[in-house]
């Protein structure tokens, strides 16, 4: 952590830990692995399968479960919390703060606002921004430089806009929203008619709806609407290198792997989680708390919980048998190949 220094009771008073066990004196220098954490480093421990680390580690601060059985060396410290990871995540955002400040409040004189757009004192307008006719930018927002915000787009209150991320004409952004790099919202639907061999545009004139505390990662698409609107529910986290096609519903905290593809109309029930690399067809419903394991392809409706893999997907533990069963197709094949060489019996 270049430049920063944070002291262990700046570090308690963050992640209110339910006991700590043994002392420490001095700065921290920085969150590292179990593994690869030395003298002066913090690290926690989330998942059981790593306890071992915890004995040979070299850090001198571990945040570990309340129920944790084993004691700090002299030089360690222990501190028990109900959720380490949340911790590291407490002291990480201190952090971010200290090294990566809010921009100040302010417009930059690069900026091309149009004349009817009215910025909030608290807002942010980094350089070379455009903000066009009839956007509506609300109270702390903050719009980095090259970002683009089209026509009579709204954006909620403490929503944040990286550089040469996009929101398009007509769309709505929550609260507390943040759109990586390159992220473009209400993008033209991929939608034509072919007419005596020639592919006709239709106009894509729906908008897209990004509710409260959404995430869109770095160069990812969600397309506006054919009709009404494409919605993002609240809550929802979206990584980079996602596609989202028009009039595709989603709803409240999903979670989105980097390479998803969703195909157009389908819709998304709540708490759905999407592996990496996954895709599933258009026009189809997939339940609340489904789960879609990575390179995953769906072409069919699915039940609320159910979990699925492969291609096309199938039960998890039926894809577990098939992905086993698979490695024994060049032995079978190997057998069959020889009963079919062998001369016909004279029974």
């Amino acid at each position: 952590m270049p430049g920063f220094d944070l002291k262990f009771e700046i570090l308690i008073n963050l992640t209110s830990p339910t006991e700590v066990k043994g002392a420490f004196k001095g700065s921290i220098k920085r969150i590292a692995s179990l593994e690869d954490a030395a003298s002066g480093d913090v690290s926690f421990l989330s998942n059981r399968k790593y306890n071992k680390q915890v004995t040979t580690s070299k850090a001198s601060i571990i945040f570990v479960p309340e129920d944790f059985e084993g004691e700090p060396t002299s030089e360690q410290v222990f501190l028990l919390h109900g959720n380490p990871s949340r911790a590291i995540d407490l002291l990480a955002e201190h952090i971010q703060r200290k090294l990566s400040p809010r921009p100040a409040s302010g417009i930059h004189p690069t900026a091309c606002i149009h004349d009817s757009v009215e910025i909030p004192e608290s807002a942010h307008i980094g350089a070379f921004a455009v903000l066009e006719e009839g956007s509506t930018i609300g109270e702390s927002c903050v719009i980095h430089s090259h970002a683009v915000v089209g026509r009579y787009v709204k954006i909620g209150g403490s929503s944040v806009l990286k550089s040469r991320a996009v929101v398009a004409d007509y769309c709505e952004i929550g609260k507390d929203c943040l759109i990586h790099s390159g992220a473009v919202v209400g993008s033209d639907g991929f939608g034509y008619e072919t007419v005596d061999g020639t592919h006709l545009r239709s106009p894509q004139i729906g908008i897209v709806v990004v509710e409260d505390r959404v995430d869109i990662g770095s160069n990812s698409t969600i397309d506006r609407a054919r009709f009404h609107e494409t919605r993002i529910g609240e809550g929802t986290k979206i990584d980079n290198l996602v596609q989202i096609a028009h009039n595709v519903t989603i709803g409240k905290g999903c979670f989105f792997a980097a390479q998803v593809g969703i195909a157009g109309s389908t819709k998304i029930g709540d708490f759905v989680l999407f592996g990496g690399a996954s895709g599933v067809s258009g026009h189809l419903t997939i339940g609340d708390f489904c789960q879609i394991g990575g390179s995953t392809a769906v072409y069919k409706n699915l039940p609320p919980k159910t979990i699925v893999s492969g291609c096309p997907s199938m039960p998890y533990f039926q894809a577990q048998k098939f992905n086993v069963l698979r490695t024994k197709l060049p032995e079978l094949f190997r057998r069959v190949s020889k009963l079919e060489n062998q001369p016909p019996s004279n029974l």
